[in-house]
């Protein structure tokens, strides 16, 4: 699917810990119940989709990103709800496909799922899964999923799970099947795979300029082609936040996302952020939408263009950054950023 008017605008978050009024970090259960605030305010204020992404450590409270959504879209009217992403090498796809069948159920068909191999390895050995067989338990398992997704009885062999003998997964969906992406971070095996099974592709942008992965979005297409499949679409997921200027953006998530990027840095052995690599990264020709609502407006108009986008996810938590800030950032995007983005989307059109 091309830029047309359709674009979907959403919002994503990991459920990181953020810090309250006197800088402390709040309980995981804290976390969990301002998500749901959150994803709430995102309702009223016509955001399309809010994901909520799957992690096992100690910095993000949600390890149960459909439970979560549950709650969501039991205080919602509209938005799609979803998982950015869901950890499917280490879970099991029969029950995945269970979970996302009822929270489409009592969501009134908005469940989607985003696949992916997870970027943190925590919940392999936490489930009892060998990082060894990382590439073949991603394969396996959408293998087995992409079948699961027909609703029909499905025969299946493989290495890493029992096998199912002509058997049927329940409750199956109103509509006769769960909206499902393929998340990918810059693999292109995972970009012809995504086509191969049919799916839209997801692609997480975290650094460089979005421009880098339009080679990724014309290996998807030419991959479609190649299989015989009809245009699916493309949405990336991208870093961001919203305050009333460029300048109070840029100061606001300073401190949290430093924070946040040296711990992982840490971990994977990265150099400290430096401030100037910040403010790259914040410019025109950088990764992350930070600032105004005009300047996050443009950046993501120019991001939907470059790529060919029917589905633009911003991520907005950001460590400890706090809820209220949080808050303000999707009042925003909704009211503000949104409204922008479809204008000049229009406008650009019209001249065309």
């Amino acid at each position: 699917m091309g830029v047309d008017q359709q674009l979907e605008l959403g919002l994503e978050t990991f459920g990181d810990v953020t810090a309250g009024p006197d800088g402390a970090p709040l309980s995981y259960a804290q976390v969990i119940r301002d998500v749901v605030d959150e994803a709430v305010l995102a309702d009223e204020l016509g955001v399309d989709f809010f994901g909520v992404g799957e992690h096992h450590r100690d910095d993000y409270a949600i390890s149960s990103p459909e439970m979560v959504l549950a709650a969501i879209a039991a205080r919602t009217n509209r938005i799609k709800v979803g998982s950015a992403v869901t950890v499917l090498s280490s879970d099991d796809p029969v029950r995945l496909f269970e979970r996302f069948a009822t929270l489409d159920a009592v969501s009134g068909g908005r469940a989607e799922v985003i696949l992916g191999r997870g970027s943190f390895t925590e919940s392999f050995p936490l489930f009892g899964y060998d990082l060894d067989q990382y590439d073949e338990l991603f394969a396996e398992k959408l293998d087995l999923f992409s079948k699961l997704l027909t609703e029909e009885p499905v025969t299946w062999q493989g290495h890493t799970r029992s096998g199912l003998s002509g058997q049927r997964v329940y409750p199956t969906t109103e509509s006769g099947s769960i909206r499902t992406w393929i998340g990918v971070g810059g693999n292109p095996e995972s970009v012809v795979r995504a086509a191969r099974y049919r799916m839209p592709l997801m692609l997480a942008i975290i650094g460089g300029a979005p421009i880098r992965f339009r080679p990724f979005v014309d290996l998807y297409r030419q991959a479609l082609a190649e299989f015989g499949v009809p245009e699916l679409s493309v949405g990336v997921h991208c870093h961001g936040y919203v305050a009333d200027s460029d300048e109070q953006a840029r100061e606001d998530l300073w401190p949290h996302l430093k924070r946040n990027r040296d711990r992982v840095g840490a971990e994977r052995g990265w150099p400290p952020m430096t401030r100037a690599a910040y403010e790259h990264d914040a410019g025109p020709h950088g990764a992350l939408h930070v600032g105004s609502p005009a300047t996050v407006a443009a950046k993501t108009v120019a991001t939907v263009q470059a790529l060919g986008l029917a589905r633009f996810n911003l991520k907005y938590s950001f460590g400890s950054l706090p809820h209220d800030q949080m808050m303000r950032s999707i009042e925003l995007y909704g009211s503000e950023v949104i409204p922008l983005v479809r204008e000049q989307l229009a406008a650009a059109q019209t001249a065309s």
